[in-house]
């Protein structure tokens, strides 16, 4: 009896040793699993045509502009925002400048602009942007601005004392205001109208379908009604049109109609570039045969320019713009 028990006692030792071995076992190789390094999957990344492969000139004008802006500190949405044709518009005495802060109160997905609570106002603001036209030598301006849904104002009157400044530094230099909403409130616009800018251009940005998505906060009949008061004031409008996010042609003839109807005189057409990974991302990159199409489309329905193509943006060939 007493060998049996021994012998008991020795089995369920050894059984109670291999299952230490075998949990130790377990243990290390969900280990190593687990520290092992995660093998990348590579993903196919949307590859640009070539299209939209632009070189920015080293030489003549651009450098010239390029050196005075660094050397002063100067700040230019053109630089901070790496317009494709930085080198064609600085050339041509061309730069477009932001104001009211660099943090935006609302929050459209196409935007790298940050977004939250907007920044303490700087009045000394529009005497740098004033100041940074005159050392440019600048003969055709373009001032945008963030929304500020925060102010009372929506900021028109910062808006407004930066025009009458500039044109008090820089009397022979011409304007265009690329403007926010204001939320259509009629006396906001009015204070903007009342410094008459040479044109004030407020951007659509898309079909009437993606607005909610893309814009967010922003409604397609509040920016054709803001178009359509301003006309109807006297001031040469103007808007702007992002290609490549999920729009069909037909959607964006329908928005050229709507323009027109709010009687716009120049629209803008160009390829929606994703800033980051974390923005709407690009459904199409629009064939430059297709955005021709869009300008013939454009100036068949009466518009004075149509500037149509992959590397256009809201400021190109601004300058030219006035003529009319």
């Amino acid at each position: 009896m007493i060998a049996l028990f021994y012998y008991c006692i020795f089995n369920k030792y050894i059984l109670i040793k291999k299952l230490i071995i075998w949990i130790k076992f377990v243990l290390e190789m969900a280990n190593k699993i687990e520290n092992k390094p995660l093998v990348k999957i590579k993903q196919k990344k949307r590859i640009k045509p070539d299209w939209l492969k632009t070189q920015i000139p080293g030489d003549g004008k651009y450098a010239e502009m390029l050196k005075l802006v660094k050397d002063n500190k100067l700040n230019t949405i053109c630089e901070s925002g790496k317009c494709p044709n930085i080198g064609e518009c600085w050339g041509v005495g061309t730069a477009t400048f932001m104001i009211l802060g660099n943090t935006c109160t609302r929050s459209c997905q196409f935007c790298n602009v940050a977004t939250g609570k907007g920044d303490v106002l700087d009045n000394l603001e529009p005497f740098k942007v004033a100041q940074s036209i005159n050392m440019m030598g600048i003969k055709h301006a373009v001032i945008t601005s963030v929304d500020r849904d925060d102010l009372s104002d929506g900021g028109s009157g910062h808006w407004a004392k930066t025009v009458q400044i500039i044109r008090e530094f820089n009397p022979d230099t011409t304007l265009e205001t690329l403007i926010p909403d204001f939320q259509g409130k009629t006396d906001q616009l009015d204070t903007i109208i009342n410094v008459a800018p040479e044109i004030v251009s407020h951007n659509i940005e898309t079909v009437k379908r993606l607005t909610k998505e893309v814009r967010v906060q922003a409604k397609y009949e509040r920016s054709m009604f803001v178009l359509e008061y301003l006309e109807k004031a006297g001031m040469k409008t103007k808007s702007g049109i992002m290609c490549g996010m999920g729009e069909t042609e037909e959607e964006v003839i329908e928005t050229l109609k709507d323009l027109r109807n709010s009687n716009v005189s120049i629209v803008t057409l160009g390829q929606y570039m994703q800033p980051t990974g974390r923005h709407l991302k690009v459904a199409e990159y629009v064939h430059p045969d297709t955005f021709k199409k869009y300008k013939e489309i454009g100036l068949e329905l009466g518009f004075e320019y149509v500037e149509s193509g992959p590397l256009v943006r809201s400021s190109y060939h601004a300058e030219k713009h006035l003529k009319k």
